[in-house]
């Protein structure tokens, strides 16, 4: 099942949907890989130049109340283009994976609860991602992580940006309009006073 992306309108380019009634008490462990054909749609949605290498390897477990806990990592390799030389590199992406995903109607209950624990000292957690449709899609979550991961201003490790020398005006500096101004208001033929 694809789900379609809000921002770009389209499904998602890599998609393992788990059904959450199958999961198992004990768990779920999957290692996923996408395909060439994913890795293009990927890179398209992303701005990439190639995703060369997308996998991932997550755990999915029941926290009770029609809960799920996503852990785990999502590593790439990716090809960019460097801010600087605008010379092909390549990067490597390794994100971690810890996610909470609840039923839709719990989701208003527990973001509520984010907001309360929001406004004492302790470290304020994230909250829940919808189970859609009794599925938690782990292509998504990971390509989601892969994204988060990209850095988008990407520079070979010996570029160096050196702006361009530009020779100096003779008529730019701060006297050039003074100058100027000076020679539009002297009358024609006027002379210099002399010394006497």
């Amino acid at each position: 099942m694809n789900r379609t992306s809000g921002m770009t309108g389209r499904a998602d380019p890599w998609s393992v949907p788990v059904t959450v009634a199958q999961i198992p008490e004990g768990g779920l462990h999957r290692d996923i890989e996408a395909d060439a054909a994913a890795r293009a749609a990927m890179a398209e949605v992303a701005g990439l130049r190639e995703i060369l290498s997308a996998r991932a390897s997550l755990d999915v477990t029941s926290i009770g109340g029609g809960r799920f806990h996503v852990a785990g990592y999502v590593r790439s390799r990716i090809g960019q283009t460097c801010v600087v030389t605008l010379d092909p590199i390549e990067n490597d992406i390794d994100e971690p994976i810890d996610l909470i995903f609840a039923p839709p109607e719990q989701i208003p209950d527990l973001a509520d609860l984010v907001e309360e624990t929001a406004e004492s000292n302790v470290e304020i957690p994230d909250p829940p991602e919808p189970i859609v449709n009794g599925v938690i899609d782990l292509g998504r979550i990971a390509t989601d992580a892969l994204f988060l991961g990209v850095d988008p201003y990407p520079r070979k490790p010996d570029a160096v940006f050196e702006p361009p020398v530009v020779a100096a005006d003779p008529d730019d500096h701060p006297f050039a309009a003074l100058k100027a101004l000076q020679l539009e208001t002297k009358p024609p033929g006027a002379k210099k006073p002399g010394k006497r």
